[in-house]
């Protein structure tokens, strides 16, 4: 990551020697202020012994500018780097991953972990290394001016480490588990927030404060562990290391009496060692935010490390073109990662011919959307195959296959931006004509130019500003736009009132003309419309056919019409049964 950074890292590293040889010239012109200005009387000596240190003052601050913004430019680059690699990663990482670590997770990672290392990048790292020149530079020097009082000084240095190696390791387990109890506070928050409707209409706020301060209690006791750590680390390197300073400044002290030693020589050698203590004692203050982050960079490494399931081929085979839409289920057994001792598809074998609409009606936990979601290479079945005009899904490119697909879900998605951005969303690079059509075909222009700037009017965090049916025609228009081969229609209606309802029928039945269609429907008059009625069961198909051959050889298919026209009678009494 950082190779195409190298010359401004060189460039750092330049001004980080310059910086840590003008702090080591100091003492020199120290020892010669004090030797041949103060002991010999020389008020000229002594003027130009200051000049000198002060040039070497003013270089040692223009340096350390240099050094402290190249390294924390290359900081924040490299972790705007990190972010947008970790993104592209998770971009291509199947949904199921998302289920098994969680979405609050991963966003913890994405943000709070890559937060901790870019300050390491910009400040704990640059501070480490300044002080690690300036150690090696100042025990150079002590052994230069005195090498027994020197010796003294190297002696120590191990007892220092010591402690360092001792804490660290525990350092760095606390601070990962720290980052896991942050992502935990995160993960809880969000989900409650984002379901705030839902909690405070259950009155469930008091019991969700509990739990989120236990989860806070919980960060917060792990930080503490880490923080305890860390100052049994700071505290007893300071110790050992000023503690050795005060031994040399003795022992100098008794030199200089004994005339084994100038004036000047041990103010030089106290302030490199001064120098080194303090480097050595920084580096262990350091040494904590480099043992945290370690902790954060083995949970990112486990995302930039994680590898997808569902990929590409190293030569994946082309769809035909023009998709003619023709879909395949050829004894397909597949299971839930998570539930494996449970089926969700037994040996299911079922073909949608092209442009055929096909219902899939039957219980919950039937394996309606499950079908969806292989046919979208979200999973890979566990036995059989699933195929798109006589194409395995699994030797074909995933972006490829999904480019032929157009998904219209329960629960419209809408993200932050314009209306017309939602519906482009499909074809970045469709013309405001084609949206503009798109969203007439789809029942949805007429609200759309109604809002305050029109197509352009921001809709806020998942389309809050519309209500259901109009955010659902917005996904509908999406769809249109993607003008798909294969459309999936996920109980696109069920959640609507009659009015929005009918709205959306129309738009769906506009939709609908010429593809391939796959809908999974609880409504009876969606169900009676299609072409082909399969009925699921448990994981098999249980029936297929036409709405009058199932009425004559299903009990199931008798039971849902049973129950969906008492349901139509109640919502319309008096009118009789609107189906035949």
């Amino acid at each position: 990551m950082l190779r195409p950074y190298r010359w401004r890292l060189a460039a750092a590293a330049v001004a980080l020697l310059i910086a840590a040889g003008g702090v080591l010239a100091i003492g020199q012109g120290l020892r010669l202020v004090i030797d041949h200005g103060f002991a010999d009387g020389d008020p000229a000596m002594l003027d130009r012994a200051l000049l000198a240190t002060l040039a070497m003052i003013l270089i040692l601050a223009l340096a350390s500018a240099t050094r402290y913004y190249l390294i924390t430019w290359i900081g924040e680059r490299l972790a705007a780097d990190l972010r947008g690699q970790l993104f592209d990663r998770l971009l291509r990482l199947e949904p199921a991953f998302f289920e098994r670590t969680g979405a609050g997770e991963v966003q913890s990672r994405l943000t709070a972990d890559t937060t901790v290392l870019q300050n390491l990048f910009g400040s704990a790292l640059s501070i480490a290394l300044r002080n690690a020149l300036t150690l090696v530079g100042a025990l150079v020097l002590l052994f230069v001016t005195s090498p027994r009082l020197a010796t003294l000084v190297v002696v120590g240095i191990p007892l220092i480490l010591i402690p360092i190696f001792g804490f660290g390791r525990r350092v760095r387990s606390l601070s990962r588990d720290s980052q896991d109890r942050v992502a935990d506070v995160g993960g809880y928050a969000g989900e409650s927030l984002h379901a705030i409707s839902t909690v405070q209409a259950f009155g469930h706020e008091a019991e969700d404060r509990r739990r989120y301060a236990a989860r806070v209690e919980a960060a917060f006791a792990t930080a503490i562990r880490r923080t305890w750590q860390r100052a049994w680390l700071t505290g007893v390197a300071l110790l050992c290391v000023f503690g050795a300073v005060g031994a040399v400044l003795w022992q100098g002290g008794h030199d200089v009496l004994a005339g084994r030693m100038t004036p000047g020589e041990l103010s030089a050698f106290v302030f490199y060692a001064v120098l080194a203590a303090g480097s050595v004692a920084a580096m262990a203050e350091v040494a904590g935010e480099i043992l945290r982050a370690m902790g954060a960079t083995d949970r990112l490494f486990e995302l930039i490390d994680a590898e997808p399931r569902i990929r590409a081929p190293t030569h994946p085979q082309p769809l035909p073109q023009p998709v003619r839409g023709e879909v395949r289920f050829d004894a397909v057994t597949f299971a839930y990662p998570a539930r494996a001792e449970q089926p969700a598809l037994r040996g299911v074998t079922l073909r949608a011919r092209p442009g055929e609409r096909v219902a899939l009606v039957g219980p919950s936990g039937a394996g309606k959307s499950t079908l969806l979601q292989l046919l979208l290479r979200f999973y890979d079945p566990d036995a059989g195959s699933v195929r798109l005009d006589g194409v395995d899904l699994r030797g074909v490119d995933p972006a490829e296959l999904r480019r032929c697909l157009g998904l219209v879900a329960q629960e419209p998605v809408l993200f932050t931006g314009t209306a017309a951005e939602n519906i482009r969303y499909g074809r970045p690079e469709a013309s405001d004509t084609e949206v503009r059509a798109a969203a007439r075909d789809a029942n949805a222009l007429g609200f759309l130019e109604q809002l305050p700037q029109g197509l352009e009017t921001e809709l806020g965090p998942g389309g809050v500003q519309l209500s259901g049916g109009q955010r659902q025609r917005v996904a509908i228009a999406r769809a249109i736009l993607r003008d798909p081969a294969v459309l999936l229609l996920d109980e696109a209606t069920s959640a609507l009132d009659a009015e929005s309802e009918q709205a959306v029928q129309q738009a769906l039945e506009c939709l609908m003309v010429g593809r391939t269609t796959l809908v999974i429907a609880h409504r009876l008059a969606t169900v009676v419309a299609a072409d082909r009625i399969v009925v699921l069961d448990q994981g098999r198909v249980e029936a297929q056919g036409t709405h009058r051959e199932l009425q004559a050889h299903s009990p199931l298919y008798r039971r849902f019409c049973a129950l969906q026209l008492g349901a139509l009678e109640i919502e319309t009494p008096g009118n009789g049964s609107p189906v035949s």
